[in-house]
């Protein structure tokens, strides 16, 4: 009998790479030194494969990029739809704090982008599509994803191949993710960023293989919230995700058929919800949650369950990211593709720990970390390079990554939404369009600004020109304002 196997046979050579990339970190210390997760080494791999090899076996990456635009609404939803950590104590802005770090990124990444995008498309290359700049916070702070379902979606905008573009951009910010990440933590070990307790447990701890010990005592992943002889708790958690990506997909449905009143805008608007599927995917989750919540059922679901389902979407999308990109198309754009990508890592590089040693007031190197890893790979990219100097979790650096992901998710509601705006541009030929995501950037980089200064008040510009801010520097300019009170009050006297 005839049936497909085309999906099944991209899983197994997507699985045959992640484990030759387990065997490659357990054996190989390049990979244990720069904590290069395997699914990023198995995409890499995949990479080659599919563009010069697959074809001799009757295989292609064309379906891999549908397989990862649903991986990621998959792993939204199962993260969604965790239990909320317990509540913080009041006047605690460690969540808060971290959806302004990272939506200043968003804002920065948005504004070099665009800006560059105009630099090329008036001297080098004319034909640049407006949009092109935006796959670097599509790409960076985003993730694969992202890039790709919203890449296809200018493609019926007249941007052919945006979708492999927008995966080029995401695999780069990996490899900043990766190599930036280890350096930083290294230069921030030198520079003493980091007190001297937190120091002597990294140099204590093993190199990380990825793989525990036999003689090591195994963590718990997740937990049975069902009795396995009715129904395994994996298959209920999972049955629970699959349920919410059904409901988001009628979700979807629904608008369509309301938006087909509108005439042709009505299904352009359409196509464009679509393209960026995973934020009803998410928002569908919330609503199910508060359901679940309603009828006192929200114990049955297992948070540990819930990210092991999103853990392997994420490992398989990242590798089936990766090896979707062809080749042939990135060749087109390598110019602004480079330039692009080497300024933004930078800009994050240079930002990210100057902000938050001076918006935070605890764990700041660690909140440093996950969020420069958020910001140019993924969410288990920064948990990966927090997991250096933070290996249990025992700060509540990962939490407040996780909760502030909810806060930052409607936060940026509108600058999605509008993603568009620069594409319609191209087929409008009205450059304001272009110009209002500018501003739109900049309207976000505003606020992120005024909330940091808000948030860390005195030391929002004390001793600017350090890109880390010291304890000691604190300290010191706490006895400076002081002597010069002393000396007011005598001078008064």
């Amino acid at each position: 009998m005839n049936f497909p196997w085309k999906f099944f046979l991209d899983l197994g050579v997507i699985s045959i790479a992640l484990l030759l990339a387990t065997l490659l970190r357990a054996r190989i210390k390049f990979f244990q030194k720069y904590l290069i997760p395997n699914a990023l080494t198995a995409g890499f791999m995949l990479l080659f494969f599919y563009n010069f090899a697959a074809k001799y076996v009757g295989m292609n990456n064309s379906d891999l990029g549908a397989m990862v635009y649903h991986l990621l609404s998959i792993s939204f939803i199962a993260m969604t739809l965790r239990k909320a950590p317990m509540p913080r104590r009041k006047g605690d802005l460690g969540i808060f704090s971290t959806s302004v770090a990272i939506i200043s990124q968003y804002a920065i990444q948005i504004t070099i982008g665009l800006l560059l995008t105009f630099f090329f498309m008036k001297t080098f290359i004319p034909t640049l599509f407006p949009s092109f700049g935006l796959f670097i916070p599509l790409g960076f702070a985003l993730g694969p994803g992202q890039a790709y379902a919203i890449g296809q979606g200018w493609e019926a905008f007249g941007f052919q191949g945006a979708g492999t573009v927008g995966l080029t951009f995401a695999a780069i910010g990996f490899i900043w993710a990766c190599f930036g990440g280890m350096w930083l933590i290294n230069y921030g070990i030198r520079k003493k960023w980091i007190t001297e307790e937190k120091l002597k447990k990294i140099r204590q701890r093993n190199v990380s293989t990825g793989v525990y010990s036999k003689d090591k005592e195994l963590p718990v992943g997740s937990h049975l919230t069902t009795e396995t002889e009715a129904i395994d708790s994996l298959t209920y958690n999972g049955s629970m995700v699959l349920v919410v990506y059904l409901l988001s997909f009628l979700l979807l449905k629904f608008l369509t058929y309301l938006l087909s009143f509108a005439g042709q805008a009505g299904m352009e608007l359409a196509v464009n919800l679509w393209g960026i599927s995973f934020v009803f995917a998410a928002l569908t989750a919330l609503a199910f949650k508060g359901i679940l919540n309603l009828l006192n059922i929200q114990h049955t679901l297992d948070n540990g369950c819930l990210t092991r389902l999103s853990g392997i979407s994420v490992d398989l999308m990242v590798s089936g990211a990766i090896a979707a990109i062809s080749l042939v198309v990135v060749a087109q754009y390598w110019i602004p593709i480079t330039v692009m990508c080497i300024t933004a890592g930078i800009a994050v590089m240079a930002t990210v720990p100057w902000l938050c040693s001076r918006l935070f007031i605890d764990h700041r190197f660690e909140r440093t970390l996950i969020i420069f890893g958020a910001c140019t790979g993924t969410m288990p990219t920064g948990l990966a390079l927090l997991r250096v100097i933070d290996p249990d979790f025992e700060t509540p650096v990962a939490s407040d990554y996780m909760f502030s992901s909810a806060v930052t998710f409607f936060i940026v509601i509108p600058l999605i939404l509008s993603i568009n705006l620069p594409a319609y541009s191209h087929r409008t030929g009205n450059p304001m369009y272009f110009w209002a995501m500018v501003g739109i950037g900049l309207i976000y980089l505003v606020f992120a600004l005024i909330s940091f200064r808000l948030i860390a008040k005195k030391r929002t510009c004390m001793y600017k020109s350090k890109i880390w801010l010291h304890e000691y520097l604190i300290r010191r300019r706490q006895r400076i304002e002081e002597r010069r009170k002393g000396k007011g009050a005598s001078s008064n006297v």
